[in-house]
């Protein structure tokens, strides 16, 4: 099944294809460069009703933060930043079913660490794509931006010290429910 034989998506529970997905962000250090990073652990809930649309939450495990440098992970996973011991999850829940299109946004609720805040993603679909063993896959790239502020993180750290914008970006794969 390729994109262009497939404009809508199977009506059911979505899988993800976590080892074809990522959660990446991007922060300003200093000011003066970027610091790129990934979260390895998260989840996705993705169904898709009888009128096409789509009811998304996702939930990212903030203790497998990875910019590929343990000192500054540890760092960054501690009280003074993430403070995973008492804050383990970011949870994203969109605030209404979705039609998915070409382009499409996606607002939803953020909360971290007792803080629920809306952000806005803006969501390229890559299309349905049938893989080696059959089953259909789908794909999603999302992008957005929110503020460290809006949830305490760091807030003793001045922004020229880690920029309080954090850029944020999904590559999601999806599998069709098996009905």
């Amino acid at each position: 099944m390729t994109t262009s034989e497939q404009s809508t998506l199977a009506t059911g529970s979505w899988n993800l294809d976590a080892a074809h997905s990522s959660v990446n962000f991007t922060v300003r250090h200093l000011g003066i460069s970027k610091v790129r990073g990934r979260f390895n652990n998260f989840e996705t809930t993705f169904v898709v009703d009888a009128n096409g649309a789509a009811t998304i939450e996702a939930t990212v495990h903030l203790d497998s933060f990875d910019t590929g440098n343990s000192m500054r992970d540890d760092h960054v996973r501690s009280a003074e930043l993430l403070n995973v011991s008492e804050i383990p999850t970011l949870h994203f829940k969109a605030v209404e079913p979705v039609q998915v299109a070409e382009e499409f946004e996606v607002t939803g609720e953020v909360t971290l660490g007792g803080v629920t805040k809306e952000i806005t993603l803006d969501v390229e679909w890559g299309g349905v794509q049938q893989f080696q063993d059959g089953s259909n896959h789908a794909g999603f790239s999302a992008t957005g931006t929110f503020k460290r502020s809006d949830f305490a993180v760091a807030p003793a750290l001045p922004n020229a010290m880690l920029s309080d914008k954090i850029a944020i970006e999904l590559d999601i794969q999806l599998v069709e429910p098996q009905n």
